[in-house]
């Protein structure tokens, strides 16, 4: 049956983060939240709580990596790839230093 849902999934990594421990502080409440949720998705709290864990860390940094642009923005971005200026001379001046700086 194909996996559904992130508990489901195989985690990157599983056998060597086995080595790795976090420890949570949780009141009765959270506690019991936690294990009625990793109850409906047949799996354990564990790993319940890394997979989630680890979506939730994946939305952030997606969230905080990834650049959207209006489509009037992503038409003038498309443009240059397809069709770049010449180089003037603040770029030239700028490509010497950054070859400088690097030692080229």
């Amino acid at each position: 049956m194909p996996a559904t849902s992130p508990a489901d999934k195989p985690i990157a990594g599983t056998s060597a983060v086995r080595h790795a421990r976090v420890h949570l502080r949780m009141d009765g409440r959270a506690k019991r939240t936690l294990e009625r949720a990793a109850a409906y998705e047949e799996t354990t709290v564990s790993r319940f709580v890394l997979s989630s864990a680890i979506a939730a860390a994946e939305r952030v940094i997606e969230s905080r990596e990834k650049i959207v642009l209006p489509a009037t923005d992503w038409d003038t971005f498309y443009d240059a790839l397809l069709n770049p200026p010449e180089p003037n001379e603040a770029l030239r001046a700028a490509a010497h230093r950054y070859r400088e700086r690097i030692g080229e």
